[in-house]
């Protein structure tokens, strides 16, 4: 079997219950809810589930929205350290089973980044990840340009988890199917993503490093429109220093979260290159025995697998590659 590490594994801490609750609209009424116990179990359940398919660490990151929902800005500074300091020692006390994403109050993006040097240079933490928009502000906003210097000097990854837009677009209206994990979480996430790219930030700053679950929200099956369709596009005196498709093969990696099918799997590793994907599950919400069950099986070289599986986040996160 091959060793894994698993980079969207979720949790709950105390006191961020109300801001998951926002995703009931999201949710069947009659599901919603069942994952809390799971998400707040760091022992036998959690670790049989990542034993039962190789996984050997466990990347913890906070179910969303998390304080990306909080309008005060020093509530959502104060439970976010709370957040990081609850885990801080159930990872320390882990031998290597879990490491962690920082929760950051990115309200205040200073503070955010104070956060994120605290939690990586402290805490023991691998990188942050940001659910969505912030009370309609996203991460391409030249507010955040303190985050991601001091993300980039730090050499931590952000990753970007899906979260409702500031508003609701009508094109949802009267098909609440599609208003969540279906699709339009999706297509928050991609465009957030594409956000930063045509908002320069990886121009700005060309060390900083992005993650997106879910096999990349569909955007490697895009590359080649995107760069197609850009000269064309009413983009005034926007220029960018690369193609858009080359953003996504040198500052963008992607992982398997909650997608367990051959095809996307193929079209991430050969439109992104073998070194840019990486395993996850996205427990609970995802079944860990369906998704190794599925990675043993998927259509890849030994070399592809072992990136894929392990080496890559390895890499990514600092990890010891043993």
């Amino acid at each position: 079997m091959q060793k894994k590490i698993a980079l969207e594994e979720h949790f709950m801490a105390p006191g961020m219950e109300e801001y998951f609750a926002l995703t009931a609209i999201n949710i069947s009424p009659t599901l919603f809810g069942k994952a809390l116990e799971s998400l707040r179990d760091f022992g036998e359940r959690r670790l049989s589930a990542m034993d039962a398919i190789g996984v050997q660490t466990a990347i913890l990151s906070l179910s969303g929205p998390g304080v990306q929902a909080e309008p005060v800005t020093a509530t959502a500074i104060r439970k976010a350290k709370e957040c990081n300091d609850f885990l801080a020692p159930i990872m320390a006390d882990s031998g290597g089973r879990f490491g962690g994403l920082a929760h950051l109050p990115t309200q205040d993006p200073k503070a955010a980044a104070d956060e994120l040097e605290r939690c990586i240079k402290e805490l023991g933490y691998v990188g942050a990840m940001v659910n969505g928009q912030t009370n309609g502000a996203y991460l391409d906003d030249d507010r955040f340009s303190v985050l991601w210097e001091r993300a980039e000097a730090l050499e931590a990854p952000i990753y970007i988890h899906p979260y409702n837009p500031p508003d609701f677009p009508y094109m949802y209206h009267n098909h609440p199917e599609l208003y969540g994990p279906v699709w339009s979480w999706t297509v928050e996430t991609g465009n957030h993503a594409l956000r930063l790219i045509f908002g320069r930030v990886f121009d700005r700053f060309p060390k900083a490093k992005l993650i997106l679950g879910h096999m990349g929200e569909t955007l490697p099956y895009q590359l080649w429109r995107l760069d197609s369709r850009w000269p064309i596009s009413n983009r005034g005196e926007l220029r960018l220093d690369l193609p858009p498709s080359a953003y996504f093969k040198r500052n963008i990696w992607v992982t398997t979260a909650g997608v367990c099918s051959n095809e996307p799997l193929r079209c991430a590793i050969d439109a992104l290159g073998a070194d840019r994907v990486m395993f996850s599950v996205d427990y609970p919400f995802e079944r860990a025995d369906e998704a190794g069950t599925w990675f043993e099986a998927a259509p890849l070289t030994d070399v592809e697998r072992a990136l894929v599986g392990h080496d890559n986040a390895a890499k990514l996160l600092g990890l010891d590659p043993s």
